[in-house]
């Protein structure tokens, strides 16, 4: 089954927020705004005489200007966030434009409106900023520090805090223990489409385009940050280049293009320059992590604490959610008796760190399989046979693992087997023993992570579908689920053929405009199938038994005698082919509203997919370049609606965490400068460095939900990670190495060498 979308996109193309040639948009002006160039300052002064007089200038706009607002919740973080995950408030709360202080390089300090976008660029240049720099605080270890505080009042740069883990005799009966820090690096979602929002008003209602995985949460955002009724608010996203999380809701530059277009009168449209996506939207993971994992000599793990200080930048976005799940999902697919967590969250003069594929819980699963491997290395034992011993087996299901999470269904050791096998491990092992034997200067390293992830963590808050099939047997899908590059519209269509029996080719699906869709929640956290697509099925039969009442009276027949002929879309009585009606017959029947069937599905409970993951790689000694040569893996997320779908997904995500293993990395100086903000510095990966993936086929139904599915969107981000990162240590672990931080770039790998060199 081919994707639907696809020639609408590979021809015509996608239209996108800046593409759109809306008639409400032909007049609309410019943003740009004027960005922050120094990470932490008190704001002094600021001169926007010059910038108002340059050439084709509506309006230059700053924090000074922000009173016709209303004041923030006292309560809340960035103004409207509140009832979102941990939002932070109080002393932590985030403005619209910074007003006396900057925190991060790229905060918005004033807003230049023109005719023209290539205007503003010049005109933005002429606003004058007086700045009075204070030190910054860098990372995690300067924000513990506190020698210099973001928020005075708050007296501490420690936002959140769960304490430190209990039970300090965990660990005495374990004949082995190691204990390791570990950095889970600060990463940029870089999307191919950048933020982009345009505004107007009209008639007292605001409509904001934007580039949104979820306009109704951007609605909900919006109507608490403008004072405004959600009802005189339309959201609509069109086609969005991409979100991997970055894009939950909209975020403080759309709210102010919103607030703007009507505080000057006008439409207004915006964009941001891929040097502004760098620095000013969300970035993600962030994590320093310190693991200590013990057991005995013959591999059984007894004990594992995961202890974790959440660097979240400027702003809290999401204050202790991230941190969170990562405990969550401490004990990862392991039975581990006893299992502590701690975190605490720091604030830092960097980009606030948000949601980015997979939030949390690729870092519990690069924590506990580093773990994993090191104490395997401690005990001298195979890593895989560790994991053996230790994953979950199939007869303990539904289980409740050592951090409180409760996985439904599992098959954890056949997934492992199934990947084992599948790449030939003896064979890989016996090359490698080949290769050190001989002193090859191409070491291979083999490296495997097993993974469990919880989706669609907060299914209590459900997933809306409304169905309508017209009089010309043509069927309208209305979805509270929000499509990004996943394939909704494909997954959505086979669902209604599934039911109903109405091709594929006549299935329209609508979504992401919150006139048409009112209630909704969105995509994110791999929650779109088991919730919206149950919404829809749902639907689906609601609309096959009115079809049945209707089809009935049309041939004078029973109900009980009257089956749907899925293959030729049409009802009949029972063994009568000859005596049936279509769809539309049925459709028109009812009137012009067709037949129709709204579901707003809240029965939906979390579903926790697994698998393992194996990577190849080859690491030259001389120069420490790692190169991934092979990637095997076993993603499992229950029933799998539609095969070219979910391994699309699969295929993304193995690509995004293979790269954070050996080229991404968001850096700051000590100044709080970043020194990757563009992507010359800034290592995206691409095909050339990425072998193809050998993908194996598990489905382990869910339980919880009628479809049997599981998220699968970030899955291989969750499990590459760590397996790509355990191989490449692999490869120089004969020299003495036990680990070694991501990204393993040429250097970082080259300087690991040299000095275990030195020290044998």
């Amino acid at each position: 089954m081919v994707r639907t979308e696809d020639p609408r996109l590979l021809t015509v193309g996608g239209t996108y927020v800046d593409d759109l040639r809306e008639p409400e948009l032909a007049q609309a002006a410019r943003v740009t705004f004027v960005r922050s160039p120094i990470a932490h300052a008190l704001i002094t002064g600021i001169d926007v005489s010059a910038a108002r007089e340059a050439p084709g200038v509506v309006a230059v706009l700053t924090a000074a200007d922000l009173d016709d607002l209303p004041p923030p919740p006292p309560d809340s973080g960035l103004t409207g966030t509140e009832g979102l995950p941990f939002p932070l408030g109080g002393h932590w709360s985030e403005p619209l434009f910074a007003v006396d202080r900057v925190r991060f390089v790229g905060e918005p300090v004033a807003m230049v409106i023109t005719d023209d976008r290539y205007q503003g660029e010049d005109a933005a240049e002429l606003v004058s900023v007086d700045y009075e720099q204070l030190p910054a605080v860098v990372g995690v270890a300067g924000a513990l520090a506190g020698e210099s505080l973001l928020f005075p009042p708050a007296g501490s740069n420690v936002a959140v805090s769960t304490g430190t883990p209990a039970d300090s005799a965990a660990f005495d009966g374990c004949d082995a223990v190691v204990e390791q820090v570990i950095v889970n690096q600060r990463l940029a979602p870089v999307p191919l489409e950048g933020r982009a929002a345009a505004a107007r008003w009209a008639d007292g209602k605001l409509t904001l385009w934007v580039s949104t995985q979820n306009a109704q949460i951007a609605r909900f955002i919006l109507a608490g940050a403008l004072g405004l009724d959600p009802a005189n608010i339309r959201v609509v996203a069109p086609d969005v280049g991409g979100g991997f999380g970055a894009k939950i809701g909209v975020d403080r530059d759309g709210l102010l293009v919103a607030w703007a277009a009507k505080h000057i009168g006008r439409a207004l449209r915006w964009a941001e320059t891929r040097s502004e996506n760098m620095l000013a939207m969300t970035h993600g993971r962030a994590q320093r992590q310190v693991v200590k994992i013990g057991g005995t000599r013959d591999g059984r793990i007894l004990a594992y604490r995961l202890e974790i200080v959440q660097d979240t930048g400027a702003y809290s976005r999401m204050g202790g959610f991230l941190p969170f799940l990562t405990s969550l999902m401490a004990a990862g697919p392991y039975d581990i008796a006893h299992v502590e967590t701690a975190y605490q969250v720091v604030m830092t003069n960097a980009t606030p760190i948000s949601a980015y594929r997979g939030a949390g819980r690729p870092e519990a699963t690069a924590a506990i399989e580093r773990a994993v491997d090191l104490f395997a290395a401690e005990i001298g034992m195979d890593a895989t046979e560790v994991r053996r011993i230790n994953l979950v087996p199939a007869d303990k299901f539904p289980y409740t693992s050592g951090s409180g999470a409760t996985y439904d269904t599992g098959e954890y050791v056949a997934g492992l087997d199934k990947v084992l096998t599948g790449a030939g491990y003896a064979e890989l092992r016996a090359e490698q023993a080949r290769r050190r034997e001989t002193g090859d200067v191409l070491q291979l390293g083999i490296g495997v992570a097993s993974y469990v992830e919880i989706t669609a963590a907060d299914a209590d808050g459900g997933e809306t579908a409304r169905l309508v099939v017209h009089d010309d047997g043509t069927a309208t899908v209305y979805t509270g689920s929000s499509a990004h590059g996943q394939g909704h519209h494909t997954a959505w269509a086979m669902l209604v053929q599934a039911e109903l029996g109405i091709d594929m080719s006549k299935v329209t699906v609508i979504h992401g405009d919150t006139d048409l869709i009112p209630m909704g929640v969105g995509t994110y956290a791999s929650r779109s199938l088991q919730l919206g697509g149950v919404a829809l099925q749902k639907a689906a039969i609601e609309v096959k038994e009115l079809g049945r009442k209707v089809a009935a009276e049309m041939l004078e027949a029973s109900e009980a005698d009257l089956e749907l002929d899925v293959d030729r879309g049409v009802w009949q009585v029972r063994g009568d082919p000859a005596t049936s009606t279509t769809w539309a017959q049925v459709a028109a029947h009812v009137g012009e509203a067709g037949l129709a069937a709204d579901v707003n599905y809240t029965d939906g409970k979390p579903t926790f997919p697994f698998g393992t993951h194996l990577a190849v790689t080859e690491v030259d000694t001389e120069t420490g370049k790692a190169r991934l040569i092979r990637h095997v893996t076993v993603d499992d997320a229950g029933t799998v609606l539609s095969p070219v779908l979910a391994e699309g997904q699969r295929h993304g995500g193995i690509a995004q965490g293979v790269a954070q293993a050996l080229l991404e990395e968001m850096v700051y100086d000590a100044e709080g400068n970043p020194v990757t903000g563009t992507l010359v510095d800034y290592a995206i990966i691409t095909a050339t460095e990425l072998p193809s993936f050998e993908l194996l086929a598990s489905e382990t139904p869910a339980t919880v939900n009628p479809l049997g599915a599981k998220g699968i969107g970030e899955a291989g981000t969750i499990g590459a990670t760590p397996a790509t990162q355990n191989s490449v240590i692999d490869a120089v672990s004969h020299l003495g190495i036990r680990h070694i931080d991501m990204p393993l770039t040429p250097a970082r790998v080259w300087a690991a060498i040299s000095e275990a060199r030195e020290s044998r």
